[in-house]
């Protein structure tokens, strides 16, 4: 989850390499330290060690609370610049790969350093747009499936399907190929061509099917009538447009007059802070709806700003394991407040603030500084969000294209008190 209002400051990046290079050199000293004296402790003989505890295994070396002199890094940059076997060394890449391994020895997989590349690519999704095909796809049965092509897509305007499995990419197989690499290797830069072998139900062998990516808008909000006069609105983001997306949103379905509303955050990684408040203050009439806890334990208090327009509709919240961060909060605020009813199973329990401080070169850092409190001041972080009632969604009912958290929400709404 990231917040808003970092600034640069001009001497960030001389400042970060003073600083945090300290940091990466007494890494690598300390974990070179830690092979050698594995190396130097191993018995010569083999023995059967069964019963034997590790001890001090959290104490840090003596050294690591120690000052270190700068210099010693300069040192160990000449010595592999100078030395290495393979030339000539590449500086920038060293001096990049520095950088990583600075932030990398905070041990928070939230904090991240990014390169000029991965900086626009993570900004650009932010946003909602990106380059590629426009098509979601999930691995189903072992084999990687089109879920569903967007509206105005490459992928649309080619024929795809949902259901169609991906059998290649650029002639690479994608059997046992992980869902991240694959949406790697569709992806690329708008203008270019990938080539996709695709099998569908009906057909008597795979086509090749050629495809030109182009920018693509995703639309992060969603929204029908389902039976019963119960309104489904699935949020897939926090990004810039959602706040805008989801007032149509709500306009749209108060003019329903919905008996009920089933919102779906599963699978929704989160996004920007203030569009998740934004989202929460249309049931959160007024109060808190998040606390911040920074590094020194102070609470600060993000609060409704909203119409509050949800409020007197029954509602059932959707989440699951892969529901975070934005999704999170909302679902938290809506629980304490007794607003909602949550169905689905544990969240992921990522309940961090990250800011992304901008470096001159177009890299940057994202950086964990506070972290999220529900407003009963429950903790998000590594504990996540518990449903009031679990529904288990296993690989046989998504292969089956069956939806049992979905089914058990409608079933809550359709028997219970619902909106006249």
């Amino acid at each position: 989850m990231l917040s808003f209002g970092a600034k640069r400051e001009n001497n960030f990046l001389n400042k970060f390499l003073k600083y945090y290079f300290v940091i990466l050199l007494v890494l690598v000293v300390f974990v070179a330290g830690i092979i050698i004296g594995v190396q130097a402790s191993k018995p010569q003989t083999a023995k059967n060690f069964t019963s034997g505890k590790v001890a001090n295994e959290k104490v840090k070396p003596g050294f690591l609370s120690k000052d270190v002199d700068f210099d010693l890094f300069w040192e160990t940059w000449d010595t592999i610049r100078k030395n290495y076997v393979h030339q000539p060394v590449s500086e920038t890449e060293m001096l990049y790969g520095a950088m990583a391994g600075s932030v990398a020895s905070l041990g928070d997989p939230h904090s991240i350093f990014f390169d000029p590349d991965t900086t626009k690519k993570f900004t650009d999704e932010l946003q909602g747009t990106f380059d590629g095909i426009g098509t979601e796809i999930a691995v189903k049965n072992d084999n990687l499936t089109i879920i569903a092509p967007l509206p105005g897509s490459p992928a649309e305007k080619a024929g795809l399907r949902a259901g169609d499995q991906i059998l290649s990419i650029d002639a690479e197989d994608t059997a046992g190929m992980s869902l991240d690499y694959a949406v790697n290797k569709i992806r690329g830069q708008k203008g270019t061509d990938v080539v996709l072998t695709v099998n569908r139900e009906g057909w008597d062998k795979a086509k090749e099917i050629k495809l030109t990516r182009d920018t693509i808008k995703i639309q992060s909000v969603k929204w029908k009538m389902l039976e019963n006069n119960l309104a489904y609105i699935n949020l897939r983001y926090f990004n810039e447009d959602t706040s805008s997306e989801f007032n149509k949103a709500v306009v749209e379905t108060i003019a329903k007059n919905p008996k009920g509303i089933i919102f779906d955050l599963r699978n929704n990684p989160g996004g920007y802070l203030d569009t998740a408040i934004d989202v929460a203050s249309e049931w959160v009439d007024k109060g808190v709806v998040v606390y911040e806890k920074s590094a020194d334990g102070n609470l600060k208090a993000n609060e409704a700003n909203g119409q509050a327009r949800f409020k007197d509709f029954p509602t059932v919240v959707l989440i699951n394991g892969g529901s975070a961060s934005g999704s999170e909060i909302v679902a938290g605020a809506l629980k304490d407040y007794k607003l909602a009813t949550l169905i689905g199973e544990k969240s992921f329990g990522k309940g961090s603030v990250q800011t992304l401080f901008p470096l001159e070169d177009g890299s940057s850092i994202k950086l964990t500084i506070a972290l999220w409190l529900t407003p009963n001041e429950n903790t998000i972080d590594g504990e996540g969000i518990e449903p009031d009632v679990e529904v288990k969604l296993t690989d046989e009912d998504f292969n089956a294209d069956k939806d049992p958290q979905l089914d058990r929400a409608i079933l809550y709404l359709n028997q219970n008190n619902l909106k006249k």
